[in-house]
Formats: structure tokens, sequence, C-alpha cells
């Protein structure tokens, strides 16, 4: 037993992964957020503003109707991220349990994402509804499919917490700089398209949508090769368990385990803070000026995002992965206050545009936090389950928490339209040759309520169900050296993947 504790010991510190490992999984995440960081916001403006502009549609029906198309899809989306997970902890290949999922399923997502903007040319109101109902729901039940096996990866590409919660931390990195590029594309586009078709061809073609049709496109061919590479050079070194799963298990097994429990309870918890993502376009446009400045709206909060990502990196060798998540919400939640009481100061006017984004970049720090702590715990809590029932069960644990997130974004998407239409009172344009109406000032005052104060209080929610999670400190270390003492006595603690070994 001697020798065992000290080869546990030996792998629980060993490296596995190559840099260029580590470089290519932030790539591959890269490539996905490329494409779906941005599609939900702007397929929300596209439904809204663009598909069915000049087909004498009644604005407030359609408005309701968009709500709904969003919160039908956050269903879907739950109930394809449960069954997802079981599939991909039955999936036993020789490349792994992950990246099939997400190599083959790439093609099928840029496919599915381009038919999004493709919007029927019809007068009857029923048979557009159907359209944004099945298309749109078609595109979340695909993007499952992709997304939430690539958030697997992390478990699995390492059996040393220390290397893995790196690989993660840059991982999540790249993917929020990801977030940020689609952004780069859509200011790049019209810009070209302004230069080939002139000013006036390229307001008619903006006002049909046809600059969202084309960034698609693009983004969706980056998003293919950013995964490719991801799919060639990565391996998963964490070896899967054996047993079936039936979705009684699945499900018992998401709502069972305390601290997967809590750690997904965020997501709900704090489904709210999401609508800053849906007004922020209208902040572009009626602050800015356009649409496509979006990215210089959002691009600070991307800096204040990598640099957040960056800080909790740091502030986890200091701290353990609840205290972080806490210190951050706080912080958060502070500084989209302060956001707030600076915008009612000023007011919605240029005079305002420069002190919003420069607290726009201290308002992004935060979301370094959600972006990577909640995949740490995730991780430890895998090793969790293993650790007392034998089995590892990566695919259903991140489904557990995508199912939580799902039901948190349906939330979302019917909260968000619900506010930026309704309750602000928005004027959606009449005219096919121009974009945008003029809002009135108790609209423009209530956009930056949504981007601020509401999103606050959300943030501050979203942290109560971490006050119950335990899987820290001796607790975590006892765990991770009894799996790495495991995995030793079994002979899987391997250079190479265990994985394929496994499956053999």
């Amino acid at each position: 037993m001697a020798v065992h504790k000290t080869t546990a010991v030996g792998s629980a510190e060993k490296k596995y992964m190559k840099p260029s490992e580590i470089v290519t999984f932030g790539i591959g995440l890269f490539g996905v957020a490329l494409l779906t960081g941005w599609m939900p916001d702007y397929t929300m403006t596209f439904f809204a503003d663009f598909a069915f502009k000049g087909k004498g549609f009644d604005s407030a029906q359609l408005a309701t109707v968009v709500s709904m198309v969003f919160g039908a899809a956050g269903v879907v989306g739950a109930i394809c991220e449960l069954v997802i997970g079981m599939l991909v902890d039955r999936t036993k290949t020789r490349l792994g349990k992950v990246k099939p999922w997400v190599g083959f399923g790439a093609i099928p997502l840029a496919i599915i994402s381009m038919l999004v903007f493709v919007a029927p040319n019809t007068t009857s109101f029923t048979v557009a509804t159907i359209w944004m109902f099945v298309i749109y729901s078609l595109y979340t039940a695909i993007s499952c499919a992709v997304e939430s096996p690539s958030n697997c990866f992390g478990a699995l590409c390492s059996p040393n917490p220390q290397e893995r919660s790196s690989a993660i931390s840059i991982a999540s990195f790249l993917r929020s700089v990801g977030q940020s590029g689609g952004q780069v594309v859509i200011i790049v586009v019209p810009l070209i398209m302004k230069l080939l078709m002139g000013q006036q061809q390229y307001k008619n073609a903006e006002g049909q949508g046809l600059d969202l049709i084309i960034s698609t496109a693009v983004c969706a061919l980056g998003m293919v090769i950013f995964v490719m590479i991801f799919f060639a050079n990565n391996k998963e070194r964490v070896p899967y368990t054996q047993e079936k799963v039936s979705l009684a298990e699945s499900i018992k097994l998401v709502f069972t385990n305390k601290n997967l429990l809590m750690v997904s309870l965020t997501k709900l918890f704090g489904f709210g803070r999401g609508v800053y993502g849906t007004v922020s376009l209208y902040i572009a446009v009626y602050l800015l000026g356009s649409k496509g400045l979006k990215l210089a709206l959002m691009l600070p909060m991307g800096i204040g995002t990598a640099v957040g990502t960056l800080l909790v990196n740091f502030v986890l060798k200091k701290f353990s992965t609840k205290k972080t998540y806490i210190l951050f919400c706080v912080y958060g939640a502070s500084a989209l206050t302060i956001l707030f009481l600076v915008s009612k100061g000023i007011g919605f006017n240029s005079t305002l545009v420069i002190p919003f984004l420069i607290l726009n970049f201290f308002c992004g720090i935060q979301h370094g936090n959600t972006n990577v702590t909640p995949n740490i715990m995730i991780a430890d809590c895998i090793d969790e389950m293993e650790y007392k029932t034998g089995k590892r069960q990566e695919g259903l644990a991140y489904a557990g928490y995508g199912l939580f997130s799902k039901i948190a974004s349906a939330g979302t998407k019917w909260l968000a339209p619900t506010l930026v239409y309704t309750w602000s009172r928005y004027q959606f344009s009449t005219s096919a040759n121009v974009a945008y109406a003029v809002q009135s000032d108790t609209t423009l005052n209530r956009f930056l309520a949504i981007y601020t104060i509401i999103p606050a209080i959300f943030v501050l929610l979203q942290f109560v169900p971490i006050l119950f999670y335990d899987m820290v400190g001796e607790k975590k270390d006892r765990i991770t050296a009894a799996l790495a003492e495991k995995r030793a006595a079994e002979g899987t603690d391997t250079e190479d993947a265990p994985v394929d070994e496994a499956a053999e």
C-alpha cells in the first residue's frame, strides 16, 4: 500500500498534456464560441427586426412570438443536454467519448446556423411563427450536441487537477476571445459590403439582414476550421468506466449529487444576468449609432472578461473555488451597480459613451469567474462521483450543469425580449429601408436598467447555492489522492490516452 501511495502522489502531480494541446483545446473552444457566442442575440434581432419586415405583421404580436420561440428553444435545449450527456457517456470509441461529438458535429452546426438567417418569404403569420419555432429549436439542439461535449473535454484532458484547472482557464480565456471574434466579423463584413455595393445599396441590404447572413457564413467556416485543429491534436487521458447509463440514472445523478446540484443551481438562480446581452445590441444602435458597433460596446467588456479569466487563475492559487466564485460575484454586482448610477447621472446621450465603455471593462472582469470556476468545480464533482460510485460520467455531469443552464437560458430568452420589447416600450421600424426606429427617452433609460441593475441583482443571487458547496480543501485533496492511487493500482495512469486502451 505504501508503494501505491507514493505512486498516487506522483501521478497526481504528473504533467500529461503537451503545451500545444493546451493551446489547441482553447482553439477548439474559440471556434465554437466564434459562432455560438453571438448567435442568440443576433437571431433575436433578425426575427424581430428583419426577417419579416414589410409583411404587415403586428409588432406586439411578433414580439410575443419571439419571446415564446426563445423560451421554447430553451426547453428543447434543456432536454437535449440530458439526452446528449447520456449519449456522450455511452460513446466508446478509439477517439474517446467527447471528440467524436465535437469533430463530427461541426459541419451540421455550421449548416443549421446558416439556415437560421434564411427566412421564408411569406405573408402568413402562422407560417412565420412555425418557421421560427422549428429552425431555432433545431439550431439549439445541434449546438448542444457540439457545445456541451466540448465543455466536457476539460475533465478528460488530464487526471492532474492542477494541470486540468490551468488548461480549463486558458481554454476559457480563448473561448471568451472567440465570443468577441464574432463581433469583429460583424463589423468587417459591413465595411466590405459598403466598399463593394456603395452606401445606399448597403443600407437596403442591411435593412433585409443580408449582412447577418454573410457574417454567419464567415463564422461558421471559422468554427469548422478551428474545431478540426482541436480534433486533430488533442487526446482524452482520463479512463471512462464501462457501465451503461439509463436515462433514469442520468436524472438521478444530476439531482442527487449535492455539489454538482449546487454548481448547476447557480445558472438557475442567476438566469436574469444574461438579459444584458440582448439589450447590448440596442444600446450599440442608439448610443453608438450602429448594431455593428456592438463590438465597440462589448470589446471593453470582452477585454475585462479575458483579464478576469487570468485573475481567476491567480485567485485560485490563494483561495478555494468556492471563495473565488463568491468573491467575483460580489465584485460583479458592485461594478454593474456603479455603471447604473453613472449612467443615470449622465443620461443616455453622447456624453455617456466614454465612461460607459471604461466601466464596461470593469464589469467584464466578473465574467472570467463564470466562464472558468464552474467548469473547474464540475471536474472536481466528477472526481467526487467516481470516488463514491466507481463510475466516471463526464457527459452527464456537464449535461446536468447544461440542463440548468438551458432552463436558465429559456428564462433569460423569455425575460429579455419581454423587458426589451414590452417593458421598455420599444418601437419597431416599419420601413424596409430603415433598420431601427427612433426611440423615446423612457425606452433608452430602461435599456440602461436592463443592461446594468437588473443583471446585478441576479449576479448576487447566483452565488447563493455555492454557499452549500463543499468539494474544497482537505476533502478535495483526499479524493484526488485516492483516485490517483486507484489508477496507479489499475495500471490506467499512462502517458497516452487511457480511453483508447479501455475501449479495446
